[in-house]
């Protein structure tokens, strides 16, 4: 071989991670001990190594939190089965080529195992290796089994339901989009692991029966070879082959026991935040369970023929170790309530300090809510509202102050208010612990519950038992918890409010921000061409119609322009539209790509030119009683009907009565867009769809 062929060899090799070797490695000798006699050496260091990973997979199984953290195990389980079986191939070719020449022909670990176990006694060996596969094979094996399969079948069926619940948490802005991304790969991750689980319990089986196969082959063949082959006396041949053969058995069978096991610890774990050994100490560590035990033990060893000494002295452990965690609570609950101790200084003398400001944004609530405040105990009431907090900022365009959550004795326990300036905005009620199953408008059952209504959109809804989860979600329900259903009511009430969360300190942080890719832009409308509280004021404007203030760049280019020609915050607003028309449009879109819309009739829409040039400047048109009442009731009987057909209701009308007509029927009509025709794109497809006639108390669907 030249020189050339060894350094493309060497460098090829190069390209691959060492570690990346060790499966292959492992596979070639597994395939080596199949084909390949071993030397008893060897066969001593392979069993070694065998009880290793059954101990160390056995810990590893005991002291995981998940089963996602120990997802590898199924792959463990069928190298780990391949090589046990590997392994008795090659002791079985040992046993019978070289077990004539005495009891260490197999190596010493063998040897030892049976002797150990035998002691002289051949029918005990057998005995205690056919007890310890039947407890391998019918207890363990097939009770991980059955849990295997079932845990498989649940995660199958559950998994619509809770991808359903991970996008109602994404549309709530509980998670953001890399959150729920990794909460889907962990699901289908989950799914796989419990598949996978359901066939690698079958290896542990499998390989429980290969193990009493192989016992009686290697008897089988031992007495033949021994007799037939080397004409050794029967007792010799006894004592030789069932020493070894036992001793084999058990090598294999030991390592398998402790598989067997850590399969079942893992099938059988509850996820929780703590490991098995973590959650068994809190679990038992009950003192009235202590004290009953204690109690029987006592009565059964004042029975006369018991071992009195033996249960006396473990019903006094027991009652022990019951009044020592008595003990630990009463002096953990004496440190949690001991006061502190009395002040020595004076009071000091009040100052501006003492006067508690308002909070811009607040959330009360009452004190059986808390434990969904605290992280410790499981809450998630605050990551759900920061996640709220952020997805509105990214959507409205400028950061949302921080909530402040807080108790109030006075509510009731399981009632919250939503509250804005110091002022409550809105109020509801969860309830701690159960989960809201909401009907979306279309179910496949009912629930046992108490029925409510979830408290940001009044959707009908049922609380529930976190047990009957996943059948609701099977039924067509959408669940969430408490804490969600909060922070959907106030993602609700902070988007309806969105301009009450602005002030001047945010809008000049926006234009600040502006400023470090446009200084001269920010340069030449601050204050030059407005005053800071004149943008406020659009600014606002346009929140209050939700249209978002993202593009700060096309919002202070069409400021600049319209300065010279008025300062008024509602002509400005007027002006800066059609800028943003793009985005505005865009919203009310969705998945189409014709904006279909609603429009008066011509001479509705003059007589309110003719009402509002009467009025002036900055005055409102006086509609006549009935007048009003038909036009706004024929505007809501067109809306509720586009809204029916799924798409979003929209008005046009012109640049002169917009502002005018969108603040008539903000309150009255609140589904309602209102938009004016310099606001629509000019490459944007429009579909006129209803022609609304106040005069005839109607509405005309355009074909």
């Amino acid at each position: 071989m030249s020189i050339a062929t060894l350094s493309t060899i060497r460098q090829g090799l190069s390209q691959y991670d060492s570690s990346g070797l060790a499966i292959p490695g492992l596979v070639l000798l597994i395939m080596a001990m199949l084909i390949l006699p071993l030397p008893p050496l060897l066969l001593d260091v392979l069993f070694t190594f065998n009880l290793l990973i059954g101990l160390v997979v056995i810990m590893i199984a005991i002291n995981t939190k998940k089963p996602l953290d120990f997802s590898v195990f199924p792959s463990v389980l069928l190298f780990a089965t391949m090589m046990r079986l590997a392994l008795n191939v090659a002791s079985t070719r040992v046993v019978l080529v070289h077990g004539h020449e005495g009891h260490e022909a197999a190596g010493k670990v063998i040897a030892a195992f049976g002797e150990f176990v035998i002691s002289g006694n051949y029918v005990v060996g057998v005995i205690i290796f056919v007890i310890l596969t039947i407890v391998n094979f019918v207890v363990v094996t097939k009770g991980a089994s059955r849990v295997s399969e079932v845990n498989a079948r649940f995660t199958l069926d559950a998994m619509p339901g809770k991808q359903m619940a991970i996008d109602a948490d994404l549309n709530a802005g509980v998670i953001d989009q890399d959150t729920a991304r990794r909460r889907r790969e962990e699901l289908s991750q989950e799914s796989d692991f419990f598949g996978s689980m359901d066939g690698a319990s079958k290896f542990v089986s499998g390989d429980a029966i290969a193990g009493v196969l192989i016992l009686l082959i290697n008897l089988i063949g031992g007495f033949a070879i021994g007799l037939g082959q080397h004409g050794m006396p029967l007792g010799e041949v006894t004592r030789l082959y069932v020493l070894l053969t036992i001793g084999d058995g058990l090598v294999a069978q030991i390592p398998a026991l402790f598989l067997s096991l850590a399969t079942a610890i893992i099938v059988t774990r509850v996820t929780t935040a703590e490991s098995m050994t973590e959650q068994a100490v809190s679990q038992f560590s009950n003192p009235s369970a202590l004290f009953i035990a204690a109690g029987i033990l006592g009565v059964l060893g004042l029975v006369p023929g018991m071992p009195h000494a033996v249960f006396l002295f473990l019903g006094a452990a027991a009652a022990g170790v019951g009044l020592w965690l008595v003990d630990r609570a009463n002096r953990a609950k004496l440190a949690s309530e001991q006061p502190a101790g009395p002040s020595t200084e004076a009071p000091k003398e009040l100052d501006w300090d003492d006067v508690e400001s308002v909070d811009l944004i607040g959330l009360e609530i009452g004190y059986g809510l808390i434990p969904l405040v605290n992280p410790e105990n499981g809450g998630q009431l605050m990551t759900r509202v920061k996640g709220v907090r952020k997805k509105l900022s990214s959507e409205l365009g400028f950061l949302v102050s921080p909530v402040r959550i807080r108790d109030v004795l006075s509510l009731e326990p399981d009632a919250y208010n939503i509250v804005l300036n110091g002022v409550v905005r809105a109020r509801g009620t969860v309830k701690a612990g159960r989960e809201l199953a909401i009907n979306p408008g279309s179910v496949y059952g009912k629930l046992d519950g108490v029925a409510t209504r979830e408290p940001a959109f009044g959707l009908e809804a049922v609380w529930i038992d976190p047990t009957q989860r996943d059948i609701a979600r099977t039924l067509g329900y959408t669940v969430v918890d408490a804490a969600t259903a909060i922070a959907t009511h106030m993602n609700k009430v902070l988007r309806d409010n969105a301009s009450d969360l602005l002030s001047h300190d945010e809008t000049q942080k926006l234009l600040d921000k502006l400023a470090t890719r446009h200084p001269k832009l920010v340069e030449e409308l601050v204050p030059g061409k407005l005053p800071l509280g004149v943008i406020t004021r659009v600014l606002q404007s346009l929140l209050t119609e939700s249209v978002p203030i993202r593009d700060m760049r096309s919002i202070a280019e069409a400021l600049l322009e319209s300065a010279a020609r008025t300062q008024d915050p509602d002509t400005l607003t007027t002006l800066v539209r059609p800028k943003l028309g793009r985005l505005i449009v865009q919203n009310l879109l969705e998945s189409a790509e014709t904006l279909q819309v609603m429009t008066l009739a011509p001479q509705m829409e003059q007589l309110l030119h003719t009402l509002l040039q009467q009025s002036g400047p900055g005055g409102q048109p006086v509609l006549e009683p009935g007048m009003a009442d038909s036009l706004f009731g024929a505007l809501r009987d067109s809306a509720r009907q586009v809204e029916d057909s799924g798409v979003a209701a929209v008005l046009v009308v012109s640049p002169a009565i917009r502002p005018w007509l969108s603040q008539s029927t903000r309150h009255r009509i609140p589904d309602l867009t209102v938009l004016s025709y310099s606001e629509i794109p000019d490459d944007q497809a429009v579909k006129v769809v209803f022609t609304v006639d106040a005069e005839s108390k109607s509405s005309r669907a355009v074909s």
